[in-house]
């Protein structure tokens, strides 16, 4: 990107605040590198991305009330240990880990599994070091079988991130991917926007190590992949 696109940019920006600072004060304690990512999310279409930023307002007063989601509200997901987050990709990225067949569907609670996916996206953004706005993952499936299917929550999942963590997703490396999952994966797959659907790679089984190594140095890789670092449930990163 240009200096001149650059400039045009935060421009933008300027007046996306004014906008949103005029229709909700509590816009007023955003950063304009939020505002810069709710507007990216939506082309720099000003209208279309204070839309955006003035919904995801009225969202965390009411989902995360006190500025934060404690591990009491969410007791049924992390004993689950299907998130852990350890290490940085060569870029800076906060690496996070998610085993999909450790996902108890059949006891899942919708709102809380929202509140865990909103708490362990917070652990991420938090995690990132200064100048740094994205994550990667690695979404691990291997042992998914169709019992482990939650199409549900995967949607609700996709629609958390979208909607109120847009422009925070670097990379998804899916993994160890079972040929039964791309059934549940075509069902998903149009509900993406087109700016995070080209973040989803599948890894093949036979370049899994070379694939990670690409992106992620030896040192910053979990033990599990061939790394040197232990996973950290995400509670206790």
């Amino acid at each position: 990107m240009g200096t001149v696109d650059v400039e045009a940019e935060w421009f933008l920006v300027a007046k996306m605040r004014a906008f949103v600072e005029a229709q909700d004060p509590s816009a007023k304690e955003a950063d304009n590198f939020t505002l810069r990512r709710f507007l990216r999310a939506r082309d720099l279409d000003i209208e279309k991305g204070s839309s955006l930023f003035l919904k995801y307002l009225k969202w965390r007063r009411q989902a995360v009330p006190n500025r934060f989601i404690s591990e009491s509200e969410i007791q049924n997901e992390l004993p689950q240990r299907k998130v852990c987050m350890q290490g940085f990709d060569k870029v800076g990225r906060p690496i996070v880990v998610g085993f999909a067949a450790k996902h108890e569907h059949s006891k899942r609670d919708m709102d809380e599994f929202k509140r865990f996916v909103a708490y362990f996206l917070d652990k991420a953004c938090a995690r990132m070091p200064s100048g740094q706005e994205k994550f990667i993952c690695i979404a691990d499936f291997k042992g998914w079988g169709y019992s482990h299917c939650d199409i549900r929550g995967y949607m609700a999942a996709i629609e958390v991130m979208q909607n109120y963590y847009p422009e925070r997703l670097g990379k998804v490396l899916l993994i160890n991917v079972p040929q039964i999952f791309m059934k549940a994966w075509k069902t998903v797959y149009p509900f993406i926007d087109k700016n995070t659907k080209e973040k989803f790679i599948f890894v093949d089984d036979k370049k899994l190590q070379e694939t990670l190594l690409a992106d992620i140095d030896e040192s910053q890789l979990p033990d599990i992949y061939g790394g040197k670092l232990p996973l950290v449930p995400i509670e206790n990163a």
